[in-house]
């Protein structure tokens, strides 16, 4: 991980004066595909990685190790930063603060911290709650704590608003930036007038949320950019596309016995191996035979 990267977002986070996009990444070869086509940072999903991980929904069946570990395998094939999705941090304000110390170590830059109740599940699912802010606030400290002194970046999330109304989530937004959180995140508000409402509320760097079909309506960077946000992440699109794009290959080769007519949505032999760097493995294998 590139340390100046790390701390160039920290500080374009802080003015405030352009939007960030992250995409979503759910493994190793979806966080090298985000950083060849040009981002500059990303989001690890935790919806992501518990489909990709597990098959399943995120809905509280991804752990702390499973999650950890595959941020590792994320932060050590970029050089990039990586924001990781730690959901509610597994546990107390102690897990909390291991976490956000084994992410440092791993180099990672941020995480998102949320307060759901544990089982939590995905923030557009029904049938969500959330613990006392007074609860969150002391896992928010134990995170900040943590990451104390270092270029990381610490992201609010609350749930708020589906149980306890967008009120409530404002007024958790403003007390969890108060408490020192770099950017603040309302969840899954439900109209256009609400996502407008929340820049006018809360003064602090805000993220928005774009999920395609989710409880949010969906706008581009630069028109969230206009309402007051700073910061976006396109969670699930890749994992979206991707999904789509294996089914349709592997129904045609089903169907018809062939991959022919699917070509047109498919790397080649030679295009998949200068994404993943084959030149430069072989030129070293070269460099050291005898």
């Amino acid at each position: 991980m590139n340390l100046d990267n790390q701390k160039l977002l920290k500080q374009k986070i802080k003015k405030r004066d352009e939007i960030i996009v992250l995409p979503g990444v759910f493994d190793a070869l979806s966080a090298k595909i985000a950083q060849h086509v040009g981002f500059k940072a990303m989001f690890q999903t935790g919806y992501g990685s518990a489909a990709s991980l597990l098959g399943l929904p995120d809905f509280g069946f991804l752990n702390a190790g499973e999650n950890i570990d595959n941020a590792r395998r994320i932060i050590r094939a970029v050089d990039v930063p990586v924001i990781v999705d730690v959901d509610t941090g597994y546990g107390n304000p102690l897990t909390v603060w291991k976490v956000v110390n084994d992410l440092i170590a791993y180099g990672g830059s941020g995480i998102f911290l949320e307060d759901q109740v544990w089982p939590k599940r995905c923030g557009h699912m029904r049938g969500k709650e959330v613990i006392a802010a007074d609860e969150y606030i002391q896992k928010l400290r134990a995170a900040l704590a943590a990451s104390a002194n270092k270029e990381f970046t610490i992201v609010a999330r609350t749930d708020a608003r589906a149980p306890l109304g967008l009120d409530e989530a404002i007024e958790r937004g403003k007390m969890y930036h108060k408490e020192g959180a770099d950017v603040v995140f309302v969840e899954a508000p439900q109209s256009e007038d609400e996502l407008r409402e929340i820049p006018k509320k809360i003064n602090a760097p805000l993220l928005a949320n774009m999920i395609e079909n989710g409880i949010t309506p969906t706008f581009s960077a630069e028109e969230l950019k206009s309402m007051g946000y700073s910061m976006v992440v396109f969670p699930l699109s890749g994992l979206y596309a991707s999904a789509f794009a294996m089914k349709t290959i592997l129904s045609d080769l089903k169907n018809n016995g062939t991959t022919r007519n699917s070509r047109n949505i498919m790397l080649d032999f030679n295009e998949f191996n200068e994404l993943v760097e084959l030149s430069r493995f072989m030129q070293m294998d070269e460099k050291y035979q005898i």
